[in-house]
């Protein structure tokens, strides 16, 4: 009787001990999936969100410079696409609206009727402001929420780095010289946006 009662004590706390340990495995496994759902959440909202605005604004600082610093026309055309598809979802349905399509209409009056009074800077930005007003929806939604407009923007910030470094005389001419260090650091933002988004993408 009291070798069968052992052996059911035994028994039982084997039982225990092998609910406990699962329970810990199931615990640890949880822990770990939450932990990595919540750096996925919180780096994708960060890369989506903060990112983007930061990119698209540090686009159109470099839009500004441009009869400052640069000189080549080609450079400062690439940042219109590359705003186009990084500028945030909120601002670009405020300005595919009814308020982008009053600037357009007003940019086209102008160069239309009164092109002399129509100053060269504002060119690049009424372009802008008819691309996004005139763009189809299913197209613009469909390469800026996806990884197409992210590589897009990527091969351009890459191009505007490259170029220039090139025109500034080097590498450290880029990150030396007055005129060249804020736009050196403006189209390193502009390459760290796509960057950080796709790696986001593809985990």
């Amino acid at each position: 009787m009291g070798q069968n009662s052992f052996l059911r004590m035994r028994t039982g706390d084997s039982d225990t001990a092998k609910l406990i340990s699962s329970d810990i495995k199931d615990l640890t496994v949880a822990s770990k999936n939450l932990v990595n759902h919540s750096f996925k959440l919180v780096s994708s909202g960060f890369g989506a969100s903060f990112l983007g605005w930061i990119a698209s604004f540090a686009a159109i600082y470099l839009l500004i410079l441009d009869r400052t610093n640069w000189k080549t026309n080609i450079l400062t055309s690439l940042l219109i696409p590359y705003i186009f598809l990084s500028l945030p979802s909120v601002l670009f349905n405020i300005l595919g609206g009814e308020v982008g399509k009053w600037i357009s209409f007003i940019a086209v009056i102008l160069r239309l009727f009164f092109p002399h009074r129509f100053p060269d800077w504002l060119e690049l930005p009424g372009a802008f402001f008819i691309l996004v007003v005139v763009a189809p929806s299913l197209f613009a939604s469909t390469i800026r929420d996806s990884w197409i407009g992210l590589v897009i923007c990527l091969v351009i910030a890459c191009y505007l780095l490259q170029e220039h470094i090139r025109a500034a005389g080097g590498f450290r001419d880029a990150f030396t010289k007055a005129h060249g260090v804020s736009n050196t650091i403006g189209i390193i933002v502009l390459f760290v946006y796509p960057v950080w988004a796709l790696f986001l993408y593809i985990l």
